[in-house]
């Protein structure tokens, strides 16, 4: 019975070495993303602004306190969410009512895209200037496994003031969502240039 047990694992052991098999590492997959169909419809409210926005995204109040204190006026934050693609568009706007004030709201939509610094690999900034429409900012372009790749402020430089950020609701891994960065970045892009001031 020992001989026979003995052959047997002989005969698997050899079985489950022979053969030429091929264990190459595959590749990481990810999943098929299907990208919706671009079209944008006019953002028309109480706020004295409007701008164009995706048609699969949607805009509601922010009822979440993750901001400066000073522009936790419930009433101006709004979130534009895109379910889609579990990302949202965070945006605050706030009343310039000095240049003081003008002054720190600038320097602090720069503070806030240097803090991700620690992970991004690079971070540019880019001038937005519509002076028919009295549109000015900056846009910040962070690359990188940073946790905003895109944010921004615009203003009339005078009265009024709206500030973005882009978050994606999972672990920043720039290679899996570039597809869809890419593709939001456009809607940002249309929203900036869209936007007027009532």
């Amino acid at each position: 019975m020992k001989i026979f047990a003995i052959v047997i694992v002989a005969v698997l052991f050899f079985a489950a070495c022979g053969g030429n098999h091929d264990y190459s590492p595959k590749p990481r997959g990810y999943y098929r993303i299907v990208f919706p169909k671009k079209e944008y419809r006019e953002y028309v409210s109480r706020y004295p602004f409007t701008f164009l926005y995706p048609k699969y995204a949607m805009i509601m109040p922010d009822t979440q306190t993750r901001i400066a204190p000073k522009l936790l006026n419930m009433e101006y934050l709004l979130n534009m969410q895109f379910p889609q693609f579990n990302g949202t568009l965070h945006l605050s706007y706030d009343n310039i009512t000095s240049k003081k004030m003008f002054n720190m709201l600038v320097e602090d939509a720069r503070k806030l895209a240097f803090k991700h610094t620690v992970k991004a690999t690079s971070i540019d900034q880019g001038s937005i200037s519509f002076p028919d429409h009295k549109v000015y900012g900056i846009y910040y372009t962070i690359d990188g496994n940073a946790a905003s790749s895109v944010q921004f402020y615009l203003t009339d430089s005078v009265k009024n003031y709206m500030r973005g950020a882009l978050y994606f609701n999972s672990e920043p891994q720039l290679d899996s969502i570039r597809p869809v960065l890419n593709f939001v970045k456009q809607d940002v892009g249309v929203m900036i240039k869209s936007f007027r001031w009532k």
